[in-house]
């Protein structure tokens, strides 16, 4: 198979007459029944980030590429990352709002165009620089969020991040105006992705795509992220195409985005390469339109450029052997389908401005992200992980949500219990095969 075969034909859109965008790229693959696959990827030397992304547009597979931001970058402290590149000194990431305008858009130059998308990560709850940058440069695409990029990374009162991401949105659709088709990626499906409960996931993934189109972006994607059941995150991603499809605006284009598993990866090759061949499984399974993996080297250091391509094609070629799943006969909502729903609703409730009902669904309770200590986040949610492998809530405080028993009756999450959370899925992909 030929890296030309797994890149969509400019010609299969899926929405004729759409101008050349990271939503419509996603789209075209969709349609030519091509998985996405995404690094994580970034490096401050611009010859080092060009040859990173020439290489992930050269892979076999349906790849975009990733520009992911530097720490310094993140937080503002621009000082920090001009000083670190005078004084030839490696970043964790690529310092956009230092490098010039025009040297960003040599490093581009042949590498974007309209069958290699380029997207902007960052994890910031101040992004106005990142995003003057970007649009400087000639990109439209990023990431982020009021809450994901606020909760639980950092210290940002959530009142401030809601205003500052507002703007984001109203700057990023001033400054690629049309044709070009500006989009927002929700990190919300993501948040504590290991510990929190699926329908939390969905709920704030949705209502920060909702948040998105509110302040004028028509192009969002909704993450999620895998965690330890592959039935619940089916319907998991399941919940969150079908709520997009009644919550969202019908003129926002839209997709969905599946991360392979974000917390304690398989130490072993073996092990590591069946949970991204099972989060690309899952992703063409449920009906994700694309995947941002991992490599066989995330439990021991940050990967190499050969290693994150290694697994975009692993990803890609395990994607092009899977069918997506049937749609279940029984037309009962799934129980994330209902807890995700019921999330929605109660924000809805709490008023028009999905920034001030964010707001005031965390002061209330009504939204509460489990063991995150940020001082807007109530903290009295819990939740523990059941034997059947599915993430459950042990304390739920004022979320319209259902607590659940252990066998025993013990709600809390004990330390080894919490040490099995975090590891539990990496010892069961690393333990050797019936076969092995």
């Amino acid at each position: 198979m030929t890296a030309t075969a797994l890149r969509p034909p400019a010609a299969a859109t899926a929405q004729q007459g759409a101008a050349p965008s990271f939503g419509s790229f996603v789209a075209r693959a969709a349609a030519a029944g091509q998985l996405v696959v995404q690094p994580r990827m970034g490096f401050s030397d611009p010859r080092r980030m060009r040859a990173g992304l020439e290489c992930t547009k050269s892979a076999v597979a349906t790849t975009a590429g990733t520009l992911t931001i530097d720490s310094y970058t993140r937080v503002g402290a621009h000082a920090a990352a001009r000083a670190a590149l005078a004084e030839g000194a490696p970043l964790n990431g690529y310092p956009i709002a230092t490098h010039s305008a025009a040297r960003t858009r040599r490093l581009l130059d042949g590498v974007l165009d309209d069958r290699f998308p380029v997207q902007v990560r960052h994890g910031s709850s101040r992004p106005e620089a990142i995003v003057r940058a970007l649009t400087a440069a000639g990109l439209d695409a990023t990431e982020g969020g009021p809450v994901s990029y606020c909760l639980p990374y950092g210290r940002t009162p959530l009142a401030e991040s809601v205003d500052n991401w507002a703007r984001c949105c109203e700057l990023l659709s001033a400054l690629a105006p049309p044709p070009r088709v500006p989009h927002l990626e929700s990190f919300g499906g993501c948040l504590l992705g290991q510990l929190c409960p699926p329908g939390l996931l969905v709920a704030l993934s949705l209502l920060e795509g909702m948040f998105f189109a509110q302040h004028g972006i028509r192009s969002v994607s909704l993450s999620y992220a895998q965690q330890t059941d592959p039935q619940q995150d089916t319907e998991a991603v399941r919940a969150l195409r079908r709520l997009a499809e009644e919550f969202l605006p019908p003129t926002v284009d839209r997709h969905v985005v599946l991360y392979t598993y974000m917390g304690v990866f398989p130490a072993t090759t073996r092990g590591a390469t069946r949970l991204l061949e099972a989060s690309a499984r899952l992703a063409v399974g449920a009906g994700a339109q694309r995947l941002i993996v991992k490599t066989a080297a995330e439990a021991h250091r940050i990967p190499t450029v050969p290693e994150n391509v290694r697994a975009l094609e692993t990803a890609a070629a395990t994607a092009a052997l899977t069918e997506r799943l049937p749609a279940p006969p029984d037309p009962a909502d799934s129980e994330v389908y209902a807890e995700a729903r019921a999330f929605v609703e109660a924000v809805l409730d709490l008023g028009e401005d999905l920034g001030r009902a964010l707001r005031a669904a965390f002061a209330r309770g009504v939204l509460d992200v489990p063991y995150c200590l940020h001082p807007d986040n109530a903290g009295r949610s819990r939740s523990f992980v059941d034997a059947g492998g599915r993430l459950r809530w042990s304390q739920v405080g004022a979320m319209p949500a259902a607590a659940h028993t252990t066998p025993g009756g013990r709600r809390a999450m004990t330390s080894d219990g919490l040490l099995e959370a975090l590891h539990g899925l990496a010892r069961r992909y690393d333990a050797p095969g019936p076969d092995e």
